[in-house]
């Protein structure tokens, strides 16, 4: 009688102090207890074995008692949720959101504080927030530390850059755990502000691979009135902990209840493909809060950008500051890219290949003195230079069946680009365009927050709420990572928040694996604008002192088009390069920028990625296949193809003598006809990729 009661209440101590929950599938399991301090834990299994060993969760105040320890449970909900969702623009007409949810609700002994760990389980990973409900014990509060933690089960490969509170613009370092430092790095990278927060501190998205071939990433969801979450590691036992970027005066988040915390995520699966192509990051976000969605389009576009980044040409219009003559007047220097003169050529350019729009930086003033002075007012945002006639090239653009694209440059002043908001959208509306990119170079204004703080991430999503108001949409650099927002917003149509391909014209630039690691990372929370396209390779083209170049061949520019989504897509170099190589430019007037089906066909991070997609609406699929540093040779099958449908193939791919640094502009082109039946074979050279259009032969 006595060991039945004792075996009644172990079992009814495991019901209270631990709960476990699976996904669809049943291959990911997570279980949760409290520990003998009652500080929440987890841990997680796949395919019954381990992935992240038991892990304590928690949050601590400031001024209060932390949220780490002496909690009980109060009670358990379980549920199980289904749902097919249209996005306004992706990668998928249909989205699946398919879970399992388990809803912990805590509270502590001592303070009677109660907080609710919710945890939902797909069959690609795990995610976990802190939810607080409204109560007396807890109205305002500020959180000091969050101390989620992931415990690793070994020393696996992984792909991380340094945890920076202002920049993500980092080449990706390949390592064990165990050999994370960013003190080993050279840091002479082009990066223009740079915030480590420590010797052991990486950003996520983290991708990982473990010695049996499991893929991992962590990363966050639904990033949302809080700060960014970067990871500290100890590197000796394999642990990442939770690290909140700080404001100004070194606190982490200002909160009211009811509030959420962002998700914290792990993806896991034994097939790299279903990382890259997951949508648990967006299904994790709130759905769209837009009721009109009819102005968000996607957009191929050219513009005066590359050309600066050349040297062809200046952003300023009087190259410095002082530059005036007797009159108090500016100074041209001659340079200038955006002239009403030089725009028109661009929209002429655009409208003669079916692009839908131009993008000019530097038509307005500030330019002389915008960069690295930590100054308030730099730009007003609606004042032209005067060889910009706004007026005139809204005229000429409209004439053309062209959109212009608006630039907002804040010089990082923060709070002087939303006093000046509300007028710099109301001159787009007056001269229609459709939609801005703005950037954010530079120390933040207000002075000592970073990028990736609570006051900056509030900052992007109010930016892109204030566009929606508008009905425009919104193209954000050098702001902090999307993490599914634009699923809630789908006008903030894309973002740059990585190390984009213009590095390549001024550094030492993004080495051949980077394109490889970037739909492993930052791709995972949302589209990125990373201006592909470039086809004179080598900076010594514009200027034979230069030794910088582009890493990859010229048909792997082509194939980024597909591998790097976004609904937002640049031809970044100059017309006149595209009239010289007209033949490789049809891929990218061809390619689609809105998509009804994808399929990861090969993938493996860091080294190559091969993906299919069916453009919106049409019967015609694109083929973007890349590889890093390394020649690779694969064979596709080509059962994605309507059956019973013949079509016509048009490879770019590279020449035989291809070579990212030797012979990077050699390329060839064929046709085929091909079927669901056929396969096609590919070559990529190092550095390379290819490039395919199947169009439904009638």
């Amino acid at each position: 009688m006595k060991k039945l009661l004792s075996l009644s209440l172990i079992f009814i101590l495991n019901m209270v102090y631990s709960q476990n929950i699976q996904s669809p599938s049943q291959k990911i399991a997570v279980e949760f207890k409290l520990t003998p301090s009652g500080q929440p834990s987890y841990s997680v299994n796949y395919n019954n074995k381990p992935v992240i060993l038991e892990s304590t969760l928690g949050i601590k105040l400031k001024n209060k008692p932390a949220l780490d320890a002496d909690f009980e449970i109060d009670n358990v909900k379980n549920s199980s949720f289904n749902e097919s969702w249209k996005p306004v623009l992706g990668e998928q007409a249909t989205i699946v959101n398919h879970y399992n949810e388990l809803i912990i609700a805590l509270i502590q002994k001592e303070t009677h504080i109660k907080m609710n760990i919710i945890f939902r389980v797909f069959d690609e990973g795990v995610a976990f927030r802190y939810d607080f409900p409204k109560q007396k014990d807890l109205n305002y509060f500020i959180i000091s530390d969050e101390v989620s933690q992931f415990n690793l089960t070994d020393n696996h490969k992984v792909f991380w850059i340094p945890g920076d509170y202002d920049s993500q613009e980092y080449v990706y370092n390949e390592s064990k755990i165990s050999e994370i430092d960013t003190q080993k790095l050279n840091l002479n990278n082009g990066i223009g502000v740079k915030s480590i927060a420590g010797k052991h501190m990486v950003q996520s998205p983290l991708m990982m691979k473990t010695a049996e071939g499991l893929y991992l990433n962590i990363f966050e969801a639904a990033v949302v009135n809080y700060p960014v979450m970067h990871l500290n590691v100890d590197v000796a036992n394999y642990k990442f902990n939770s690290q909140l970027v700080p404001n100004a005066i070194g606190d982490k988040a200002y909160l009211q209840t009811p509030c959420v915390s962002p998700w914290r995520t792990i993806m896991i699966s034994d097939d790299a493909r279903d990382i890259v192509g997951s949508k648990m990051i967006l299904n994790l976000n709130d759905p769209c809060k837009i009721g009109d969605t009819s102005y968000i389009k996607p957009m191929k576009y050219v513009g005066i950008w590359w050309e600066m980044h050349v040297g062809k040409s200046t952003w300023d219009y009087a190259g410095s500051q002082n530059a005036q003559n007797v009159d108090g007047k500016p100074i041209p220097t001659g340079k200038h890219g955006a002239t009403t003169e030089n725009t028109k050529k661009y929209i002429d350019f655009a409208a003669k290949n079916g692009f839908d729009g131009v993008l000019v930086e530097g038509w307005n003033v500030g330019w002389e003195d915008w960069f690295g002075n930590w100054k308030e007012e730099v730009f007003d945002f609606t004042t032209p230079y005067p060889d910009f006639d706004i007026a005139a090239i809204s005229a000429y653009a409209k004439e053309k069946n062209v959109k212009m694209i608006m630039h907002h440059e804040t010089s990082a002043s923060v709070a002087n680009y939303e006093r000046h908001l509300d007028r710099a959208l109301d001159l787009m509306k007056k001269y229609d365009y459709p939609a801005a990119k703005t950037g954010y170079v530079g120390k933040i204004i207000p002075r000592g927050e970073f990028h990736d703080g609570q006051t900056m991430v509030n900052h992007f999503n109010f930016v892109a709420r204030r566009f929606a108001d508008n009905k425009l949409m919104v193209n954000s650099h050098e702001s902090s990572r999307p993490t599914g927002y634009s699923r809630t917003y789908p006008n903030y149509i894309a973002a740059e928040a990585a190390r984009g391909n213009e590095f390549n014209a001024w550094s030492n630039g993004n080495p051949p694996m980077h394109e490889t690691i970037l739909p492993f990372t930052r791709l995972l929370g949302g589209p990125m604008d990373y201006t592909p396209g470039i086809f004179e390779i080598k900076m010594s083209f514009y200027d034979k002192s230069k030794t910088e170049q582009v890493h990859t061949t010229l048909a792997k520019q082509l194939a980024l088009y597909v591998t790097m989504y976004s609904p937002l897509q640049m031809a970044a170099d100059l017309p006149e390069n595209y009239e010289k190589y007209n033949d490789a430019f049809q891929f990218i007037k061809d390619v689609a920028a809105d998509w009804d089906e994808s399929k990861y066909l090969e993938a493996e991070p860091g080294d190559y990625l091969t993906v299919v997609r069916k453009a919106k609406g049409k019967e015609t699929w694109f083929l973007g296949a890349i590889t890093d540093e390394n020649a690779r040779k694969s064979e596709i099958k080509l059962d994605f193809l309507d059956k019973g449908q013949k079509y016509k193939a048009i490879i770019y791919e590279d020449a035989k003598d291809a070579h990212w640094q030797k012979n990077p502009i050699a390329y060839k082109i064929r046709t085929l006809e091909v079927t669901n039946k056929s396969k096609i074979n590919l070559n990529l050279a190092p550095g390379g990729g290819t490039a395919i259009s199947f169009e439904p032969i009638k």
